[in-house]
């Protein structure tokens, strides 16, 4: 029996889908990327344990992706499984002292929603950040004065033993767009926020503020992975690439946005091998100028 047939099976266990010889393309927000073997959408602990581990002690290639915010997949596809915490795994729950645990594949701007109907605030620096929960956490997902970092309490994830374990936030390792949960193998599956009691009316203004000004300058109306490069030190990404004349650069169908400079997009049928052609011209153009070394902030679906 295949891996791909045991997989199914496993599948079939838990009533968890699965597609095989899935274009990643239609699991990314840039919309590009060759077909997996399997995209298998998991739906519960149980299920999540029991493919990891499966695929780790059979040494079989695979990789765990939210919404595909901050993902750039290769044109030749995933020689592998990929595991998906999507909309099959996104549970709420409210704990207690305004605590809300969170399974990993919730997507940010329906909690964001939630919670202020709830009537609790914090997490409106979040409205419009097209992640998961678990994703914003693994990269400490920020915008607008704010970031996972200052709400997180705890995580549940898969440890490389196959065990599921609790971490508390001192643990954690944050930083700007860094988590302990990088190139660690751990998997978030579940994560508690603490917020606090808000008006529901200021709660939803300063969202609509945050999301209009997201619309108003940045290129949301093309396919992207958000912010292409993270930001540099004593600089900013994109008024170094715009100082460099750089707005408006493409390969392809990919172009650094004449929008907002920051912003890689996607102009129709960009290919992966486009956008890795623009983004190593950006950033050695930028070096060359300014001697600033700009670091791609997705990563590469390998």
């Amino acid at each position: 029996m295949s891996y791909i047939d045991e997989l199914i099976s496993v599948c079939e266990k838990y009533q968890c889908r699965y597609k095989l010889d899935e274009p990643l393309k239609n699991h990314t927000t840039f919309k590009i990327g060759g077909a997996c073997k399997i995209a298998v959408f998991l739906n519960c602990e149980g299920c999540a344990v029991d493919i990891i581990n499966y695929c780790r002690n059979n040494k079989i290639k695979f990789a765990v992706i939210g919404n595909g915010s901050n993902v750039i997949a290769e044109d030749k596809g995933f020689d592998g499984a990929v595991l998906i915490l999507g909309n099959d795994f996104s549970n709420i729950n409210f704990i207690r002292d305004e605590v809300v645990e969170c399974e990993a594949g919730l997507l940010l701007s329906r909690l964001c929603a939630v919670m202020m109907h709830e009537g609790l605030s914090g997490l409106e620096f979040a409205y419009g950040i097209p992640g998961t929960v678990g994703g914003a956490l693994y990269m400490n997902a920020g915008a607008y004065g704010g970031e996972i970092a200052d709400i997180v309490t705890s995580a549940d994830y898969i440890d490389s033993d196959g065990m599921v374990k609790t971490i508390m936030k001192e643990n954690m390792d944050l930083s700007y767009r860094h988590s302990a949960f990088m190139d660690s193998g751990r998997i978030i599956i579940r994560v508690r926020l603490k917020l606090h009691k808000g008006e529901i009316p200021e709660i939803e203004q300063k969202m609509e503020q945050l999301i209009t000004r997201r619309r108003e300058k940045q290129p949301l109306n093309f396919p992207s992975a958000g912010s292409t490069f993270k930001r540099p030190d004593g600089a900013y990404a994109s008024a170094l690439i715009e100082q460099c004349g750089l707005k408006g650069l493409s390969v392809g169908d990919a172009q650094v946005s004449e929008k907002h400079s920051g912003f890689v997009i996607n102009k129709g049928n960009a290919t992966c091998e486009d956008i890795i052609n623009l983004v190593n011209k950006v950033k050695e153009k930028v070096r060359s100028d300014t001697g600033y070394e700009l670091e791609l902030e997705p990563e590469i679906l390998k």
